[in-house]
């Protein structure tokens, strides 16, 4: 009887399995894992026993433990005597699939509060300026907000707004109400479309100061430069948000 035929793909395939490293597993776990945290995936935020975990993964029981460790260094999750690994930390997601203000994005999750730290007429930098289409070092309306979700800190706004418009806003309410919904009233115009920069970056001292996040801890920054419903350039943003504090989502669509 001939001898059975081993596929060609199966030893490559072997080694490759073999190959894997228990960090690269515990990375993968982690992956799966933080979805459900985020999402409220574990009844009463609870997660179930490593032995659990771990069959329902086929990982080992040392590999979910280092799966849980990442989680938390990431500060999601901790382990309480008697209960077992719990979800500590909520992150609350910003949509990517309209442009809206912040506070409109998590109307749904609390009330967003604005701490007005700066408000005031500055020279355009060169990089401003060509973004919003003014002359270099004309006078720009420079405003700076600490942005907080349910009483904590959130992001740390810097915008940069063009005089003729700006202006308008030195009279209102900007501790109460979203700048994207004033300057719809002030131009009489719906904002139509904005181009956006994400990235992460390490917090600097200021910065980590005002959010109450570690120094140097990673923050997403989010570069916004938005235009109204004619095209004009309105609105340059910097905003730093905490990431353990705010996941970004968003539904993509392929076209050809």
């Amino acid at each position: 009887m001939p001898a059975e035929r081993i596929p060609e793909h199966a030893a490559p395939v072997s080694a490759a399995r073999r190959r894997r490293l228990r960090a690269d597993q515990a990375r993968q776990l982690a992956d799966l894992l933080r979805r459900q945290v985020l999402t409220g995936g574990f009844p009463g935020g609870v997660l179930p026993l490593e032995n659990v975990i771990g069959a329902d993964y086929r990982m080992s029981r040392n590999t979910v433990r280092q799966a849980l460790d990442l989680l938390r260094a990431e500060q999601l999750v901790e382990r309480q005597p008697g209960v077992g690994t719990v979800v500590v930390c909520e992150k609350y997601s910003h949509g990517l699939n309209r442009l809206q203000g912040l506070a409109e994005t998590l109307l749904e999750h609390g009330q967003v509060t604005n701490e007005v730290r700066t408000v005031c007429p500055v020279p355009a930098p060169a990089p401003v300026a060509g973004r919003l289409g003014v002359p270099e070092h004309a006078d720009v309306l420079y405003i700076e907000r600490l942005r907080r979700l349910n009483g904590l800190p959130l992001s740390l706004d810097l915008t940069y707004i063009p005089m003729d418009i700006g202006s308008g806003l030195l009279g209102c309410d900007l501790e109460n109400t979203d700048v994207f919904r004033l300057l719809e009233r002030l131009t009489g115009q719906t904002l139509g479309t904005a181009e956006i920069t994400l990235e992460a970056v390490n917090a600097d001292a200021h910065s980590a100061a005002v959010l109450h996040a570690p120094r140097g801890a990673a923050v997403l920054m989010l570069e916004r430069l938005t235009h109204l419903s004619d095209g004009r350039p309105v609105d340059l943003e910097f905003i730093r948000f905490r990431g353990d504090r705010i996941s970004m989502s968003g539904l993509l669509h392929r076209t050809h």
